[in-house]
């Protein structure tokens, strides 16, 4: 499928959702306020995000192209009365083809990461809202070319502010390789993602995000830098609490072998407020 024909489908389908659908007065603020929620990666909000990407001109020849769902689960625990443990996952299910400039193709699982946040109720006196903790690398993949065959950890931290109808902030981590085959590069791989949303009555967000990826040990090449915009709304699907979201982005860096040009996203997230 040509980017120019995927970019159609899914706005057409966007169109259709994120500004179709009714949201009656009752709905609205509840619906305004999990789409802030949402946009707080350590809200106390249960939430399923199912996230399909699709990239292009990826391998050493430019050639490959990838579909990648993500399935990402966030479930907050409460610790006590003012700390909540955030769980984040990230399981990627791929589909990618010649991206190693064979013509073959791949598909299943790939990497899994599991972060953890241990973030204070109540905001700051000056509004901010943060978390700590570890983040884990797990070499879930099915097929050694989806993945990295390296087990990995450190730490992450997100820091983020909520005035009005907007939120700012940034999330962070870095990865250690600790274990994996002897004739693989080990891992040692920063992760920024600053962003901005802004919410509005109608509980549709507009969100502007990066997700840079740093490679300490790549000879060359080492920033990967999508720029995403994206928009989403909140709305009711019989009894469950539904965002829909739909985004492009474009690789302002990218690795020898990484996706390049424009990329698109598409994404369902299941909500589960208490």
């Amino acid at each position: 499928m040509t980017m120019f024909r995927l970019n159609k489908y899914l706005f057409a389908i966007a169109t259709v959702v994120v500004f179709s659908h009714p949201v009656f007065a009752q709905e609205s603020e509840s619906a305004e306020e999990l789409a802030k929620k949402l946009a707080n990666p350590v809200a106390a909000l249960i939430s399923v995000p199912f996230q399909l990407n699709y990239d292009e001109n990826l391998g050493v020849d430019d050639t490959g192209d990838r579909f990648l769902m993500n399935f990402q689960p966030v479930v907050p625990i409460t610790l006590n009365d003012d700390w909540n443990i955030i769980s984040r996952t990230i399981v990627p299910v791929i589909s990618q083809e010649n991206v190693f400039g064979d013509g073959n193709k791949a598909s299943g699982l790939g990497d899994t990461i599991q972060s953890v946040f241990f973030s204070p109720k109540a905001p700051t006196d000056s509004g901010w809202i943060w978390g700590v903790g570890p983040v884990f690398l797990l070499p879930t993949a099915t097929d050694d070319k989806l993945g990295t065959d390296q087990w990995g950890a450190g730490p992450t931290a997100v820091a983020l502010k909520q005035s009005g109808p907007w939120t700012y902030g940034i999330l962070v981590n870095h990865v250690w390789s600790e274990t994996g085959p002897e004739n693989q590069q080990a891992i040692s791989s920063t992760f920024l993602q600053p962003f901005w949303s802004f919410t509005t009555k109608t509980a549709v967000t507009f969100t502007l995000n990066t997700e840079a990826s740093y490679n300490w040990r790549a000879d060359s090449d080492k920033w990967a830098v999508p720029i995403n915009a994206m928009v989403g709304k909140v709305f009711k699907l019989g009894s469950q609490m539904v965002m829909s979201r739909v985004g492009l982005r474009y690789w302002v860096a990218h690795t020898d072998a990484g996706a390049e040009g424009l990329a698109a996203r598409f994404e369902v997230t299941l909500l589960f407020p208490k």
